[in-house]
């Protein structure tokens, strides 16, 4: 997961090409997150033969990197089925509370919230996904149950297009190269050189509004938020159900005080980075 306290974030879909140093990779340790990466939503609880077929691991292996999770608490055996343990949740927090200042931006969330009775959300750019790391939900307005640690596609997102407006042209590519571009609903961009155009428009005017392209019925605006020097670390948005809220009603009334939360966040960064 990119981390917004550092400078050097753009360079995240270096990441995406697959290369792996020669001389600094362990691979045991890739395994072993390949494991837990095969816990899911869909496949909370798995068998042995299960987690090797979804992580591409023989059954010897996969069973001693499992057991050694069993050891250390990360993991639970319960008979044939393998589960994943809270303290797991020790791994993904680590990150967030490497960064303090984020704690600091959930006031600002909840009174933007509070003012346009939506759910407001900051996330960040891992790849060609978007992950989220803090939310403040009004009240349920997708299919999709988000919290953090959820991840959406970036070329369909208002978050994720923002995101990639950080980026410079030689990394977007990467990015959208590596993207699955599917559309998830009648009004999903998928074209390169159209999400092109979108992204340095967005870049140009500093943000970007999702109409209905990630989820019928869902309408959203997101900013950037900038670290000292100037450089896109993460997003923040909200996001509204269409048949209360038009795409240009949204902005009329909520682009503004967006704006001023993605400014006083970007401001308490720059104090801590």
């Amino acid at each position: 997961m990119a981390n917004p306290a550092d400078p050097a974030l753009p360079d995240a879909p270096a990441a995406i090409s697959g290369e792996k140093p020669s001389d600094s990779y362990v691979q045991s340790f890739a395994r072993g997150l390949s494991v837990i990466r095969a816990f899911d939503a869909s496949h909370p609880a798995q068998t042995l033969t299960e987690i090797a077929q979804a992580s591409g691991l023989t059954r010897a292996g996969a069973r001693r990197i499992l057991l050694t999770l069993v050891g250390l608490g990360y993991v639970r055996n319960d008979g044939r089925l393998f589960r994943l343990t809270p303290k797991i949740l020790d791994l993904g927090f680590a990150y967030l509370t490497s960064m303090p200042f984020w704690n600091l931006a959930e006031p600002v969330m909840e009174s933007l919230s509070q003012s346009v009775h939506e759910s407001c959300s900051i996330s960040v750019l891992d790849g060609t996904e978007i992950v989220y790391v803090l939310r403040v939900p009004a009240r349920k307005i997708m299919t999709i149950n988000l919290s953090i640690g959820s991840r959406l596609p970036a070329y369909c997102s208002s978050m994720g297009r923002v995101l990639l407006s950080g980026l410079n042209a030689e990394e977007l590519d990467a990015v959208l190269q590596a993207s699955d571009l599917q559309p998830r609903t009648r009004r999903t961009v998928t074209d390169p050189a159209r999400l092109k155009t979108l992204i340095a428009d967005i870049r140009a005017r500093g943000w970007a509004q999702n109409d209905q392209e990630l989820e019928e019925g869902l309408v959203s605006l997101a900013a950037p938020i900038r670290n000292r020097s100037g450089q896109v670390i993460a997003a923040i948005n909200i996001s509204g159900q269409a048949n209360r809220t038009s795409a240009q009603e949204m902005v009329d009334q909520f682009l503004p005080p967006l704006q001023e939360a993605a400014e006083k966040i970007s401001a308490m960064v720059g104090l801590r980075t």
